[in-house]
Parts: C-alpha cells; sequence; structure tokens
C-alpha cells in the first residue's frame, strides 16, 4: 500500500514539476518517463495531476496511452479483488 501511495504522490509531482518546466521554457520530463509511473501502479496520481495542472490535455496519443494504462490496471483491481 505504501508503494502505490509513493508512486501516485510520485506521478502527481512529475506531472506539475513537469507543467511548471514547460512553462518556463526549460527542459522537461520525458512522456515515456510520465507513463512508465503511470504504467508502475501510479495512474490515478498521473490523472489527477493531469486534471489539476491541465497538463498534455491536448495530445491526443499521451492520453489514449495513459487511459489505457488506467483502464488496464482498473480491470486487473477488479480481477484480484472482486472475483476471486
Amino acid at each position: 500500500m505504501i508503494y502505490l501511495w509513493a508512486t501516485n504522490v510520485l506521478a502527481l509531482l512529475a506531472f506539475g514539476w513537469d507543467k511548471a518546466r514547460a512553462s518556463h521554457r526549460k527542459r522537461r520530463i520525458p512522456e515515456r518517463k510520465l507513463l512508465w509511473l503511470a504504467a508502475l501502479g501510479g495512474s490515478p496520481g498521473a490523472v489527477l495531476g493531469r486534471w489539476m495542472f491541465r497538463h498534455k490535455t491536448r495530445k491526443r496519443g499521451f492520453s489514449m496511452w495513459l487511459f489505457g494504462i488506467l483502464a488496464a490496471q482498473v480491470a486487473a483491481c477488479y480481477l484480484v479483488f472482486v472475483i476471486k
């Protein structure tokens, strides 16, 4: 449980950091790393960060990958916890 909290907080902070860097036109976090944070369990934090910071909202391909990861994780949780 601590791992999931840490991963989600890290994903949320990464989206905020990347947005701040983008507005100052400085070196950014690669999209691949943001997606890896989501895939490692931080997808709720990533989606929350995307919404809170209004970041990467126009990137259709990125959004599809992010929501695909979230859907896969929700389905896996459903299978593990609901269907025993």
